[in-house]
């Protein structure tokens, strides 16, 4: 239970009470470690508030920046191992669910188990991030994912299906986890570099979709000269994966980003989401430019979604082999992560909602140019258009909202929104399979563009209503 010194109005001092000492933690502008000295059977220490012992010197700027660049990287890391582990069992889930089924009908069943557990866990994350702070949550959530690996290598090496889908469920807890981890990277540094670092987080996912596919087939191998399935390989991976990111996050998250983002807010008032009290999530999403964020990354998932998950099945009606399919999916995903360092700079130079309306613009162009011909070049360009609007859609619309929280509003709200982007995947993956068999490839692409086209409204009629910023005077 935290203490605080009565009659200090800067720099005040808490206290925690430990199993066997006291933790003191510095509140404001200060970049010291905590310090733990013995407890005493006192509620409080009796060190005057000047003592040595407990004067930490105050947190300039540079600090705060070399701290932030640090926690991004380990986020970075984080997500590179975690990416790695989820893409490599995403690339074998619906071949492992109809195998373990026995009904092809049923292969897509683990794929949308894993994106609906993402969805309604994630908004339990926020609050289970603001209760435990973000390295302790993303460790939590990391290790969810071993957990859900371990079980989903067991029920492949006893082909369990029901035991399949437990497992899955895990993996879906541990995933919504670590895409809040962006979050965490846009709340420890300066307001004009959000786009920057969450960026900089995303771009993680390049690394994963490089090392998942590559480790997974060694990693069969492998386990098929065990006598187990080789598919259960990948899931094996993905457990490693996931325990070295756990590992990485518990020892090298520090200090919390929780702490640093209340330090943040401290330095740069002016940028700060004041309000007498902690607005409600709904509250929140009736401000124009939160809901403009909201609809960029949930309308941007669900097109993407629409048009990714279908493609591969409609290039397969057209007689494309594993090979050509696997290379038009290899350019969708090369521009869902490469540029997201791009679209991070543009997002903190040219502003969010200009990002978000190229990133629109751009997902209704790839729906377009992937009705055009079903030969693979063509399949290949608009499936990197595709990619590439979602990441300007996910990264604009992610630092937008960063924008409008207060410190006490960040996870939960947060995670309320990667529930509606989640939901939004699933939604997406099965509608496009009923809008495939009823009406088709092309007239599938072109709803997915109506789709597009509300973010792009919605994005045009904030920036004319939107108040001028004001010039200064010279």
């Amino acid at each position: 239970m935290g203490l605080e010194y009565p009659n200090v109005r800067r720099n005040v001092i808490r206290v925690f009470e430990g199993f066997h000492s006291w933790t003191v933690l510095p509140t404001d502008n200060y970049s010291l470690p905590p310090i733990t000295i013995p407890q005493l059977p006192i509620p409080y220490s009796p060190f005057p508030i000047h003592s040595p012992l407990l004067y930490f010197p105050p947190m300039n700027t540079p600090d705060l920046e070399s701290i932030a660049r640090k926690i991004t990287a380990v986020l970075f890391a984080q997500q590179s191992l975690a990416s790695a582990g989820f893409i490599a069992a995403a690339t074998l889930n619906s071949i492992v669910g109809k195998e373990l089924s026995q009904n092809p009908s049923w292969a897509g069943v683990p794929t949308a188990v894993y994106l609906l557990a993402g969805a309604f866990s994630a908004f339990m994350w926020g609050y289970v991030y603001d209760a435990i702070g973000r390295r302790k949550g993303l460790t939590l959530g990391l290790s969810s994912g071993v957990i859900g690996s371990s079980i989903t290598f067991y029920s492949i090496a006893i082909h369990s299906f029901p035991i399949f889908m437990l497992g899955m469920i895990f993996m879906g807890i541990a995933n919504s986890a670590v895409q809040l981890g962006r979050f965490a990277a846009a709340e420890v540094n300066k307001p004009e570099h959000r786009g920057r670092a969450i960026s900089n987080v995303v771009i993680g996912g390049t690394v994963g979709s490089v090392i998942g596919p590559f480790v997974a087939g060694p990693a069969g191998s492998l386990v098929g000269s065990w006598g187990i399935d080789e598919l259960a390989g990948a899931y094996m991976v993905a457990g490693i994966l996931f325990a070295i990111g756990a590992l990485v996050v518990f020892s090298s998250l520090k200090p919390d980003p929780r702490e640093i983002g209340a330090q943040i807010a401290e330095k740069f008032p002016e940028t700060l989401i004041r309000h007498t009290h902690v607005r409600s999530v709904l509250e929140i999403f009736r401000q124009p430019a939160a809901l403009v964020a909201l609809l960029s990354m949930v309308l941007g998932q669900m097109v993407m979604v629409l048009v990714m998950v279908i493609t591969s099945l409609h290039m397969r009606d057209h007689d494309h082999g594993l090979s050509d399919i696997s290379a038009v999916i290899a350019s969708h995903t090369f521009g869902m992560y490469a540029f997201s360092i791009v679209s991070g700079r543009l997002s903190d130079k040219w502003g969010r909602e200009t990002v978000i309306l190229i990133g629109s613009a751009t997902l209704i162009a790839a729906c377009i140019a992937a009705t055009i011909s079903p030969d693979v070049l063509p399949l290949g360009v608009a499936l990197f258009l595709l990619g590439l609007g979602w990441n300007f859609c996910f990264v604009g619309g992610s630092a937008l909202l960063a924008d409008q929280l207060s410190p006490a509003e960040r996870a939960r709200t947060q995670g309320f929104n990667d529930l509606l982007v989640g939901l939004a995947s699933a939604l997406g993956s099965l509608e496009s399979g009923f809008i495939f068999a009823s009406l088709g490839y092309n007239m599938m692409a072109y709803v997915s563009a109506a789709v597009a086209l509300v973010p792009l409204a919605a994005v045009l009629f904030w920036m004319m209503r939107k108040p001028a910023a004001p010039q200064p005077v010279s």
